[in-house]
């Protein structure tokens, strides 16, 4: 289970998405080197509910929660650095 202390980052995408399919190493590579992050992919054409609760209006969107909440996003395709930087924020 999910500790709500626990950062973590939602990739939000869809199978048919180009920049969407460009991320999807980028994020794996990530989850495999920053254990201590739960990371999640969204689809969002499966998902519709988490699309709208998030207001989704391009993909790829990638979300970092810290303690249940939202803390940042980043919109469209990004490389490994970016996430890095992104859960240093926190």
């Amino acid at each position: 289970m999910l500790e709500l202390s626990k950062l973590a980052v939602v990739d939000f995408w869809a199978p048919w998405c180009g920049p969407c399919n460009q991320m999807a190493p980028v994020i794996e590579a990530f989850a495999e080197e920053q254990p201590d992050v739960a990371v999640f992919k969204v689809d969002v054409d499966q998902n519709p509910t988490l699309s709208k609760t998030y207001k989704m209006q391009s993909i790829p969107t990638i979300i970092l929660f810290e303690n249940g909440k939202e803390k940042e996003r980043l919109i469209g395709s990004v490389g490994k650095q970016a996430l890095l930087d992104l859960v240093k924020i926190k």
